[in-house]
């Protein structure tokens, strides 16, 4: 059951919190490592009539990255989890910049990785390109819905607040990131295509009603420690608002 708070507007916070910083950087760290790794990867699951099911690997990890953007929208405000997703796009194009830049440095004489090292971090400006559109819509997406279904609701049901983000945040990612990524590329069928797209959706979504006493732990937790309960009721919702 959702405990009675003193609702307060995003603009009445104080200045700093005792956590903030941390939870921007699990969330920066998990989205870079959750795209190095996982995010070129289709793996299966067996389904009982012995057929398989595709999904992207990364799709085991990404989540927790929009877990923490509820986390951050809900306990400290839009305006605050804005910041966090500039953060975390600036991290992704730096990191994009970085394995180009890399991977083109020319391997010493005599090492003999440099094909697996291309293989794992060469990725093509396209699927850099449809990576940072996916998070940037799909981040932003989730923060808004959250925190305007928070103000509609009065800050109850925090369930149905972080499920209905998710919803429409990783949907839209998964919309987004797959068919730019790979359509039309060998290896990647429209069927296929589709079918991963529908089931990072599905796995995505499942992961956030899962993890929700995780979600409710963590921000209880943090409410009560940062003494706060944030409603985003005066807040300039666009992405490029300074404040």
């Amino acid at each position: 059951m959702e405990k009675s708070r003193t609702p307060l507007p995003a603009t009445s916070a104080p200045v700093s919190f005792r956590y903030y910083d941390i939870v921007m950087a699990a969330f920066v760290a998990i989205l870079l490592l959750s795209n190095v790794i996982g995010a070129s990867k289709p793996s299966y699951v067996l389904l009982p009539d012995g057929s398989q099911w595709p999904f992207g690997a990364g799709v085991l990890f990404f989540p927790i990255s929009y877990i923490i953007g509820d986390v951050l929208t809900e306990v400290y405000g839009y305006a605050r989890a804005r910041r966090v997703i500039w953060t975390g796009f600036a991290a992704l194009a730096f990191m994009a910049f970085m394995a180009w830049a890399v991977v083109k440095l020319p391997p010493a004489e005599g090492w003999p990785h440099q094909a697996a090292y291309e293989a794992v971090f060469g990725n093509s400006w396209r699927i850099v390109i449809a990576s940072m559109a996916a998070f940037w819509v799909g981040e932003f997406a989730n923060s808004f819905v959250l925190a305007k279904m928070k103000l509609w609701s009065g800050g109850r049901f925090l369930w149905m607040r972080t499920i209905g983000s998710t919803v429409v945040g990783q949907g839209l990612d998964s919309l987004i990131f797959y068919p730019l990524a790979f359509w039309g590329l060998a290896g990647w069928p429209p069927e296929l295509l589709m079918q991963v797209v529908l089931s990072q959706w599905f796995i995505k979504t499942m992961w956030e009603a899962v993890l929700t006493p995780v979600t409710y732990l963590v921000v209880n937790t943090l409410k009560r420690r940062e003494g706060i309960d944030l409603f985003d009721a005066e807040t300039d919702f666009s992405p490029f608002a300074r404040t």
